[in-house]
């Protein structure tokens, strides 16, 4: 790693006393800012009742108030089309990009400027080369390229690297195995879901993943990319080393990635931002091993500042002596292991999507799955998980249903999961985030007896 500008060893190893006090530093420039040029968080610390000079060290960080995604939207929507978050005018910024969107409302709209830009390729650059990624790689984008920022500061990232860049924009599922195929890809960048998706096209197409030229995934949108069945699957399927990664259009970059020594977790990037970890009903902070909703207050987007901002995304922090890789980042153990508003709440039974997935990807008999939620004779909450079955396990598959059900059972308590059984290719595919949960239930997330 040495030699490398993607390897600082000064932050990347500094000792976690000098760590905070650079992040305590960090954070007070960045408050300043924020109250100093948007008028959106100068309204928020003024109702608060803080200023700038309250924030002396990182300690202070509790007295600044939450920033929430719907504050956010109303002040965009109120403020058309970028709202008071920006500290920027619409003419200094040289990038737009949009979230993935809420369901009934107007995706978020950010805006970079040419700072930021160069600040998000470099936290891409640094999670790459973390992986292993060097100079000379030839690294494919399975990725659409539209306004949903994805995998767009990855592309310019390895470009700023010295990687070779194969965007493969709205090519068909079978094409890009065929582009990875014939320009010897050395490195995938795709969802988990569409990285299995791509595997299974490879075998249709005869093309033998294992041993071909791709020696590592970087999965990023999804939990699964930290699920460990999840995560060996799409091992086995290429023949490779996968590394899980998480960004959000509101930072702009990734703020977490898996290094090489693949410690079942996410290094935060810490010198670039605070990482809270709360619990999500009280905002109280957790304690390391403790589940909880993480807060991010990032210091490298000039565009539009981002203090204590809340993810939604549940997370597990652990010391950063759980990798032996020698950096003092802490680790997000299992990365993000799902959302706070992704809980189904099934006769008063609290159900992951993610502790689902968990379970169903031990079985190689299941292709593709779906959950499934619906009231029966209008008063009983049911679940089910639909599952397509791949070739060859036909015959195995009432066997196979049988123990997979039971599994389900045993592992989420007070509840009878059924399974079922899918017509092979009716289950959605999905290039982005995956959608596997189907909710038809007459009041949904009530607990009905």
């Amino acid at each position: 790693m040495r030699g490398s500008p993607y390897w600082n060893p000064k932050t990347e190893t500094m000792p976690r006393e000098q760590l905070r006090a650079l992040q305590g530093h960090r954070l007070r420039l960045t408050v300043e800012r924020a109250y100093r040029t948007s008028a959106f968080h100068k309204a928020l610390f003024d109702q608060a009742g803080v200023k700038p000079a309250d924030i002396r060290t990182v300690d202070d960080i509790v007295r600044l108030p939450f920033t929430t995604r719907d504050a956010w939207m109303d002040n965009q929507a109120e403020h058309a089309p970028f709202g008071q978050m920006c500290a920027v005018t619409p003419d200094e910024a040289i990038r737009y990009h949009t979230t993935s969107g809420t369901s009934g409302r107007t995706p978020l709209r950010v805006l970079d400027t040419r700072t930021d830009w160069k600040w998000v390729a470099d936290m891409w650059c640094y999670g790459f080369h973390g992986f292993g990624v060097r100079p000379g790689d030839r690294v494919f984008f399975a990725f659409s390229y539209g306004t949903f920022i994805g995998f767009w500061g990855a592309h310019y990232g390895t470009e700023k690297m010295g990687c070779l860049v194969l965007p493969s924009g709205n090519m068909t599922t079978p094409n890009r195995v065929q582009l990875i195929h014939d320009m010897q890809a050395t490195v995938v960048c795709a969802t988990p879901t569409y990285a299995l998706r791509l595997g299974q096209e490879a075998e249709n197409l005869g093309i033998d993943l294992p041993s071909g030229s791709v020696k590592r995934l970087i999965l990023s949108g999804e939990p699964a990319g930290s699920i460990p069945a999840s995560k060996k699957l799409v091992e086995e399927q290429w023949g490779a080393k996968a590394a899980d990664t998480a960004g959000m259009t509101e930072i702009g970059t990734i703020m977490m990635f898996e290094c090489e020594h693949q410690p079942g977790g996410t290094h935060i990037i810490e010198d670039h931002f605070i990482e809270e970890v709360i619990d999500p009903a009280t905002g109280e902070p957790v304690d390391y091993g403790e589940q909880g909703e993480r807060v991010v207050t990032s210091f490298g987007r000039t565009a539009i500042p981002l203090v204590r901002y809340r993810s939604r995304d549940l997370v597990i922090k652990v010391p950063h002596t759980k990798c032996t890789c020698g950096r003092s980042f802490d680790v997000y153990d299992g990365g993000i292991r799902g959302r706070v508003d992704d809980m189904l709440l099934v006769r008063g039974t609290n159900v992951y999507p993610r502790a689902i997935e968990a379970i169903v990807r031990e079985y190689l008999a299941v292709d593709e799955f779906q959950i499934r939620l619906w009231t029966k004779d209008g008063i009983r909450d049911e679940i089910a998980v639909r599952c397509e079955v791949r070739p060859g396990f036909e015959d195995q598959w009432s066997g196979i249903a049988k123990r997979l059900g039971s599994d389900l059972s045993h592992n989420i308590e007070g509840l009878g999961i059924h399974v079922e059984r899918a017509e092979a290719g009716s289950l959605p595919r999905f290039e982005l985030k995956a959608k596997r949960v189907k909710d038809d239930r007459v009041v949904k997330g009530a607990s009905h007896v």
